[in-house]
């Protein structure tokens, strides 16, 4: 057993590079165990995001602000009118600056801007592309979307990281009885990937064959993948878009390192 006590300490410190004692996890000196788990979910998103650029020009600046305030007007009854989520509906202060476009090496007065922000989240794509199609776009209104997201993320990156952590003791659980181990006692853990060495590119985790490759956690890449594509419809004046919406794909990630005994 005390063969096994060597082969487990060799095998593990080989898959565990120098730079693990950099990162969140350190390595022990008695033999242990260092395993991931992995959960993942995808769900449909719920907020579908459009802001909304309101600006005017004119040399008497009330009537621009009076422009700016009939134009968020109108929009902020659409936002009702279609859905938009409450308490995602935002709008900016009124901004007041000088505007100037440069002429012939030198900048010449135009009148006063005044600008305002506008935001606001429908539950549903289709709701949003209603919104879109009530819309008139200017100059003077300016429309934009953003990528969609869910509504329940954060709840659900919190179960995802306790099923992956529960699936780390499951794992070490099964490498320990496989060679006749037992566990004495957690090491550490963390959702920092660890790096590895003797050929495996340094932040990423062997995967089984054929499945999914997967973003490295460690260096902070999104894990959520989102998808949306629209297509300009009707006359230039005219916003109307066909939305579609690809499901998000949750995932996180648990590293532990678990210390270990000979069974005997």
């Amino acid at each position: 057993m005390k063969l096994l006590s060597a082969l487990l300490l060799s095998s593990t410190l080989a898959v565990a590079a120098p730079n693990v004692w950099a990162q969140a996890n350190t390595v022990p000196s008695e033999p242990h165990l260092l395993v991931k788990g992995n959960a993942s979910r995808t769900v449909l998103p719920d907020r579908f995001v459009v802001k909304i650029a309101l600006e005017s020009v004119d040399m008497q600046t009330d009537i621009a602000r009076k422009r700016v305030q009939a134009n968020s007007e109108r929009v902020m009854q659409l936002f009702a009118q279609h859905g938009a989520i409450a308490d995602t509906v935002r709008a900016d202060n009124l901004s007041i600056e000088p505007s100037t476009r440069y002429d012939d090496g030198k900048d010449v007065f135009e009148g006063t801007a005044v600008s305002r922000d506008l935001e606001a989240a429908f539950p549903t794509a289709q709701a949003l592309q209603a919104f879109l199609g009530g819309l008139k776009a200017s100059r003077e209104v300016q429309v934009s979307t953003a990528t969609p997201t869910y509504s329940g993320a954060a709840r659900l990156r919190a179960e995802l990281k306790a099923e992956a952590a529960a699936q780390t003791r499951a794992s070490a659980k099964g490498l320990a009885e496989a060679y006749g181990a037992r566990i004495t006692g957690l090491y550490s853990i963390s959702d920092v990937a660890p790096s590895f060495a003797y050929g495996v590119q340094a932040g990423t985790w062997p995967t089984s064959p054929g499945a999914p490759d997967r973003e490295d956690y460690a260096e902070g890449r999104a894990l959520d993948r989102v998808q949306v594509t629209g297509s300009r419809a009707g006359a230039p004046s005219t916003v109307g878009e066909l939305l579609a919406a690809a499901p998000i794909t949750y995932t996180e990630n648990v590293y532990a390192i678990f210390l270990i005994k000979d069974g005997s």
